[in-house]
């Protein structure tokens, strides 16, 4: 039978940059997400005796190579819980801009959890998809959920996210300035693992972003975005400053990247709450009230086309349904 399932991306507001577990995708820190509404992805998943291989169609395109093999070793663990041996058929379409740095792998992942799931037969609780969905993609394991959630460490069993409120009822907006939508030449995988394997603040880092943790949900029950924000913008940068320091350097930030975080900065000092925090990659994303769009879309038009500013609420956490359509 056939399943379709909708799963949205998320932005880190504390960031999830490296594994203990590599194979299981078990992470050093706990983060803290935003489920958006902008970006999403749709995907249809059903079991065939015939067939002879998976087969996965990417945006009306045949997929093969390594990221055939990657949703192959996916379905692999749902077949193994399911008990079963066919083979799939994938087709998904992705409505996030592909490894450009705006976890294009998190609604991914979380949608396949949820499509191949019921298609082979399973019928998981929420933390279940959670954990799920963390064998194909970190990030995942939090698109489950709408609004804000919380990712832990832990081992195969008990590290998965869950929600801290997933309807958001307070005004909160991110804008994402599309510097580059074009793939990074250094994925997430490599990089957060060159970082912990090689800089020398690894360690330090691990532990200045888990002391974080409680301040940021403080933040979310009081709906306060000037601490939210500058918890997000300061863990984002210390992410990134840690990224330079490993052996050899690297770098997702470009001088457009820096640009939009100064004209943030700028913004505050008017008294305008803005926040940037940026992923792997090379985009930057504001933290702002809807009321302050325009001010902010007004600073920008000297570096980025309106075209390139995308605007996103708080989403909502994943749907199910039987059948080729959401």
């Amino acid at each position: 039978m056939h399943y379709t399932a909708r799963a949205h991306t998320n932005i880190a507001l504390l960031k999830y940059w490296g594994k203990v577990d590599e194979a299981l995708i078990t992470p050093t820190t706990t983060s803290i997400s935003l489920t958006l509404d902008e970006f999403y992805t749709d995907t249809t998943v059903w079991f065939d005796k015939s067939l002879q291989s998976d087969q996965l169609i990417l945006d009306g395109e045949t997929i093969s190579g390594s990221a055939a093999q990657k949703v192959s070793r996916f379905l692999d663990v749902v077949r193994e819980m399911a008990d079963i041996n066919d083979k799939a058929y994938v087709v998904s379409n992705n409505h996030v801009p592909t490894a450009a740095g705006l976890a294009s792998s998190a609604s991914a992942f979380a949608a396949l959890a949820g499509a191949a799931s019921k298609a082979a037969g399973l019928n998981l609780s929420v933390t279940e998809l959670s954990r799920l969905a963390r064998h194909g993609s970190g990030s995942a394991t939090r698109s489950i959920f709408g609004g804000f959630a919380k990712w832990v460490p832990g081992d195969d069993r008990t590290s998965f996210a869950t929600p801290i409120f997933e309807k958001v009822d307070w005004p909160i907006q991110l804008l994402t300035v599309v510097i580059n939508d074009q793939p990074k030449k250094i994925g997430s995988r490599l990089g957060m693992q060159h970082a912990k394997n090689t800089a020398p603040f690894y360690d330090m880092w691990v532990r200045l972003a888990n002391s974080q943790v409680n301040d940021m949900i403080l933040a979310i029950q009081q709906h306060d975005i000037v601490k939210l924000g500058e918890l997000a913008e300061a863990n984002a940068l210390q992410m990134h400053a840690m990224n330079t320091t490993s052996v050899p350097s690297f770098n997702y930030l470009t001088d457009k990247s820096w640009q939009v975080i100064m004209i943030a900065q700028e913004l505050r000092e008017q008294g305008i709450p803005v926040y940037a925090t940026m992923d792997a990659g090379p985009n930057v994303k504001l933290i702002s009230r809807p009321e302050d769009t325009f001010i902010i879309k007004k600073e920008l038009a000297n570096i980025v086309t309106s075209s390139q500013i995308i605007i996103a609420s708080p989403g909502p956490g994943i749907k199910v349904t039987s059948g080729d359509k959401i």
